[in-house]
């Protein structure tokens, strides 16, 4: 079973951001935030700080609205991005860096003893300049690192003492449930700090995997809205809600504020220029519509027979 204290990233504002269709205007991530903290999200991750200056000014202005939601940024695993970063007033920064040999040799060129160097400078940088901060390191492309190297990068890092988090990343959707679960099972058995999951979808298994994490012992998620970002996105809010639901539904009610889930969806679907998928987890237009008449039949009896989630707490109707 999941931890009862999980916490969700949500990364439309960082993550969806680099989907084909996104194009957030100022105020359009001032009302997305506003939703997903409505909604009830732990934490927002926003675009870093270093992308742009409107990134910048949308950064600090909202991590100044005073959400529920902690609000986050993420950057590069570079001093400079973290000067940035420090300054706009941001509850946490998510810092990050490949480990794979496709990363190593094809983005930045550095060793893994190099990225030990600059990851152990940056993060201390970022500490000593604001102690208060939330921190989190993640490896890039966790899943086609070799343990070994892995391990050595966390290891190190752990010894600092200066990070909350340490993140691993599903970059290219290569991941099993399996996999995901023995690598987060060693980091938790190696490591004192908690650990997030970021997932990608190319293989259809983000949802799958993000559970698995949290059953390894991951406390943070990353989600984004429709599931949308990077190629095929990352793992849907909704997915992962459905899934969590379906085991601790009292839990998950507790939590969040699930009526409000539709409307979230239509925003960001709306602002993306696409429909919300027919069969989308919770809010397609078909995910309570029964046909079939040995179905029908049954849900008049006992809606149970043939649904998981119940369409009310979401403030949704089931159609036969």
């Amino acid at each position: 079973m999941p931890p009862h204290d999980f916490s969700i990233i949500e990364s439309t504002l960082r993550e969806g951001e680099q989907f084909v269709g996104a194009d957030f205007t100022s105020e359009d991530k001032v009302e997305i935030a506003q939703a997903l903290a409505d909604f009830g999200v732990e934490y927002i991750e926003l675009t870093s700080p270093c992308a742009s200056p409107r990134s910048r000014a949308d950064c600090a202005r909202i991590a100044s609205l005073g959400l529920d939601s902690k609000v986050l940024t993420h950057i590069r695993c570079h001093m400079d991005d973290a000067r940035i970063a420090v300054d706009t007033g941001a509850d946490g920064i998510d810092v990050v860096i490949g480990t794979s040999s496709y990363l190593r040799e094809f983005s930045h060129g550095k060793s893994i003893d190099q990225v030990i160097d600059l990851a152990t400078d940056v993060l201390t940088f970022i500490h000593s300049e604001s102690p208060e901060i939330e921190l989190r390191f993640s490896t890039e492309d966790s899943f086609r690192s070799t343990q070994d190297d892995l391990l050595r990068v966390y290891t190190a890092i752990n010894k600092l003492e200066v990070v909350d988090r340490f993140g691993v990343a599903d970059t290219v959707g290569i991941a099993s449930p399996k996999s995901v679960y023995d690598l987060v099972r060693i980091l938790h058995e190696l490591t004192h700090a908690n650990i997030e999951f970021h997932g990608h979808n190319d293989t259809g298994c983000a949802i799958a995997n993000s559970y698995a994490a949290l059953e390894a012992g991951a406390t943070h998620i990353d989600t984004t809205v429709l599931g949308i970002g990077e190629r095929n996105g990352i793992t849907p809010l909704e997915g992962l809600i459905a899934r969590l639901y379906a085991i601790e539904p009292d839990s998950v009610r507790t939590k969040y504020r699930l009526h409000r889930l539709h409307d979230l969806n239509q925003l960001v679907a709306d602002r993306v220029g696409i429909e919300i998928p027919f069969n989308h987890y919770i809010t397609g237009v078909t995910a309570f519509t029964h046909k079939a008449g040995i179905h029908a039949k049954a849900i008049l009896n006992n809606p149970e027979t043939y649904e998981i989630l119940d369409p009310a707490d979401f403030g949704l109707t089931r159609y036969i």
